[in-house]
């Protein structure tokens, strides 16, 4: 037997390389031509649908692929495709449109300068509003604060919404949040943090309390692609998992914090989904801009958090269209135009798109329903300043 301790003399100086960092960068920065192609997008309708009691070493494919249903032309394929009936589909165009009317003309009061500040969900209206209706309308939501449409999409007040945007004599809030950060226990919608990270701990143990009191309630909970690299993501990772508590989690992977890319949390690294693994939880990837892939992956964990089976982290992937705030100038770490390239398009016209294929829509409908919504956006905010 050779003796390998013997060939190692002792003091013997080791050859030094030079020590160096990774600094990830983006794709593409401000003057360049914006590019995806580092993204890779399956075909819809690849995917199988496994059962709700799938382990999470089954569900190892599902969180490095891409839940999609719709395809470019605009057709639903696969597994995953919920079978929706059109009228659903219909209300959930409508509650995307007047998410986005919302948006618009709120941003536009501020500057005015009639609220000091505002965030709009613009590209990812898809993500709230499908997961809305894939949820009981009485579970908690412990949303971030792009998930306005959660409130919209359960026929929330909009006067009442824009009075805490104004911190006027109706905000209910009674002006001690920031504009934006809504508050409604009615409407299960749990008070917007700054500190987004909290929402994961706070939304678990809320499912947690649900549970102790043999409630039927779930929680669903979510944060940004930037919030994954705080501690409180893992904190909630490490109880859900432990205990199999009865909630969502959710990441909104899309692409920027406030002014890094979501490669400064990990996610060239590998996806935000597959995070769940190292926990021994179930994850999906799911495209974001797709309203019936995203409803399809909520009611899936849903259905799985009802039968006692445990949580599920989502990541959907989608694109921040508008500025991060009000207050922020994407220009300044991001190509003009980068979001007309998104790959994955705008959630509101490929959900349009399917409709009409479907012979259930058609551009004059939903031109007079834009004209509509503007309409009741503009009553609510007159109301609302009076």
């Amino acid at each position: 037997m050779v003796n390998l301790k013997a060939r190692i003399v002792v003091g013997a100086p080791m050859t030094h390389q030079t020590l160096s960092l990774r600094f990830p960068e983006p794709q593409c920065r401000p003057g360049e031509a914006p590019t995806f192609g580092h993204i890779r997008i399956p075909a819809a309708g690849l995917l199988p649908k496994p059962p709700i009691d799938a382990t999470a070493d089954e569900m190892a494919p599902f969180t490095r692929g891409l839940l999609r249903v719709l395809d470019d032309e605009g057709s639903a394929l696969g597994a995953w495709n919920p079978q929706l009936p059109a009228e659903t589909l219909r209300r959930g165009l409508r509650a995307m449109m007047l998410t986005r009317a919302y948006d618009a003309r709120m941003l536009r009061v501020q500057r005015q300068g009639k609220t000091s500040f505002y965030m709009q969900s613009t590209g990812e209206e898809a993500v709230a509003v499908a997961q809305a209706f894939a949820l009981n309308a009485d579970d908690m939501c412990f949303p971030s604060y792009r998930q306005q449409g959660l409130l919209i999409a359960r026929g929330w007040s909009l006067v009442d919404m824009m009075c805490q945007v104004y911190n006027n004599s109706g905000d209910r809030m009674k002006g001690r949040q920031l504009p934006v950060f809504y508050s409604a226990k009615e409407a299960g919608f749990f008070s917007i943090s700054g500190n987004l990270g909290t929402q994961y701990p706070q939304a678990v143990g809320w499912a947690m309390a649900s549970a102790l009191k043999d409630d039927t309630r779930i929680a669903a909970a979510w944060v940004g692609d930037g919030t994954t690299a705080e501690g409180d993501f893992h904190y909630a990772l490490t109880f859900a998992a432990v205990y199999q508590v009865p909630v969502i989690l959710n990441v909104v992977n899309n692409q920027w914090a406030i002014s890094s890319f979501q490669g400064i949390a990990g996610g060239e690294l590998t996806t935000f989904a597959a995070r769940a693994l190292g926990y021994g939880l179930p994850g999906l990837r799911v495209d974001g801009n797709d309203f019936l892939a995203v409803y399809a992956a909520t009611d899936w964990a849903a259905r799985r958090a009802r039968a006692n089976l445990g949580p599920t982290l989502i990541e959907l992937f989608t694109y921040r269209a508008a500025a991060h705030s009000s207050s922020d100038d994407p220009s300044g770490y991001r190509p003009a135009g980068e979001a007309e390239s998104w790959p994955l398009g705008d959630p509101i016209t490929r959900l349009k798109g399917h409709l009409i294929r479907l012979n259930e829509w058609t551009e004059e409908q939903h031109a007079t329903l834009e004209e509509e919504l503007k309409e009741v956006v503009l009553a609510a905010a007159k109301e609302a300043e009076s």
